[in-house]
């Protein structure tokens, strides 16, 4: 009953949030994620009363199957955005562009990082700072589709901002398992060549491959549905089916076989939008379906960051100083190389502001730094100032993104028609009321 009673507390305080914030006219992202923090262990969950909120981490971390479950409808959806008539277009702009912000941004905070080791370094170790460079690439799909789907964005910016948002986890693998090889190199003394190279190569191709498969079978099956329903309920098995096998782990010899969900579930929306010719309607009946799970995947992410990271000076400032040069190399990097391949120059001044919000992605790039034996005793702080990042990314960043993608000219103020469409319906409902 109490599992229940919060998950329905989560989605109504987030829908009620979300008319607080109304006149503020911030991104529904933000209200949901406020709303996760107020009904979280630090504020109504310090009460103690069952129910009311998530009374401690434990609490949250039992639906942890909702926010497992929504990433993989995030990725679904992204993976359209991959289809090939699209990808002609703008296919070579956001691989150069994904992949060189992701490396700037790395740069920048592993120097900038470096810099506070040799100020502070009781504080912060070479390890930690090359780690956290590492974790800088990531970006949060899941509050950027948000913003592009409530504000229902169009244009040159979101074409491009939503495949480079995908290809950001395959580069933040990659740079990830490369830098904590180093980082582990550093700490123990020995190189382990398998783990620095192998393993994540391995897994970005499983993870495709494992994606590309579901794709066809789910499309193959598609075929024996004549009702709409039907292959809408086929289509969400498969999300959930794709995205429990992306769990598994094989170990053959010393390589160890893991898949990214977010690869995997990215795959899946890929392969299915470019061979099923019924893809695109069943995409936005997909769509509508998972409107309130998102909605609680972010409650729950809200509930999720831990306030107490403010009462130490030291996360404070190693945090401030992550967040302001990622934000520096993902801006920068995003206008040179946007700028590079030609872009408009809307996109070169506007796209990095939409690859600041950061989330899932880093927290369970940190939860693996944390588990790692070699880098006991210093993942709780890679953790810290993860969390402390997240937290000020995910509040202003759907803020920002929205801004970036209006001054871009993606999202369109409301016509004066649909706006005197609005005020008649509401104006007829208060008269019957």
């Amino acid at each position: 009953m109490n599992t229940l009673l919060s998950v329905s507390i989560a989605l109504l305080g987030g829908l009620l949030m979300t008319r607080l914030f109304k006149p503020l006219k911030l991104p529904s992202v933000t209200a949901y994620l406020i709303a996760g923090v107020l009904i979280g262990p630090y504020c109504l969950g310090a009460l103690g009363i069952e129910g009311l909120g998530f009374n401690n981490a434990h609490a949250v971390e039992n639906l942890s199957l909702i926010s497992e479950v929504a990433l993989g409808f995030i990725a679904f959806s992204i993976g359209s955005e991959f289809r090939l008539d699209e990808l002609k277009k703008t296919g070579m702009q956001a691989m150069v562009i994904g992949i060189f912000q992701a490396l700037v941004a790395t740069l920048f905070v592993d120097l900038a990082l470096y810099g506070v080791h040799l100020m502070m370094p009781d504080k912060l170790s070479t390890s930690q700072a090359i780690t956290l460079g590492a974790i800088a690439t990531a970006t949060a799909p899941a509050a950027t589709l948000m913003v592009v789907r409530q504000y229902k964005a169009k244009g040159p910016l979101t074409n491009l901002l939503l495949p480079i948002v995908a290809l950001d986890d395959a580069v933040g693998l990659i740079v990830f398992a490369v830098s904590l090889g180093i980082a582990k190199t550093i700490i123990v003394g020995t190189t382990d060549f398998v783990s620095i190279f192998i393993n994540p190569i391995v897994e970005i191709i499983a993870s495709l491959s494992l994606g590309a498969v579901m794709g066809w079978v789910l499309t193959q099956l598609e075929k024996m549905f004549n009702s709409n329903t039907n292959r809408l309920n086929l289509a969400i098995a498969f999300v959930f089916l794709t995205a429990a096998l992306s769990m598994m782990k094989i170990e053959v010899g010393p390589i160890h076989i893991s898949f990214s969900s977010l690869l995997v579930c990215m795959m899946l929306g890929t392969i299915f939008c470019n061979i099923c010719p019924l893809s695109h309607d069943l995409m936005e009946k997909t769509d509508k379906w998972t409107s309130p799970l998102f909605a609680l995947f972010f409650v729950i992410s809200g509930a999720e960051l831990e306030l107490n990271v403010f009462t130490d000076i030291a996360i404070v400032i190693i945090g401030m100083t992550y967040i302001v040069f990622r934000s520096l190399g993902k801006y920068y990097g995003s206008y040179v190389s946007a700028k590079f391949t030609k872009c408009s120059p809307e996109i070169c001044k506007y796209l990095g502001i939409t690859l600041l919000p950061q989330a899932g992605v880093a927290l369970g790039m940190c939860s693996i730094v944390a588990s790692s034996p070699e880098m006991s005793g210093q993942g709780a702080l890679v953790r810290n100032i993860t969390l402390f990042a997240v937290l000020i990314y995910e509040l202003i960043g759907p803020v920002l993104t929205r801004q970036a993608l209006k001054a871009a000219g993606d999202i369109k103020p409301m016509s004066i028609e649909v706006k005197n469409r609005r005020e008649t319906k509401l104006k007829m409902i208060n008269e019957k009321q």
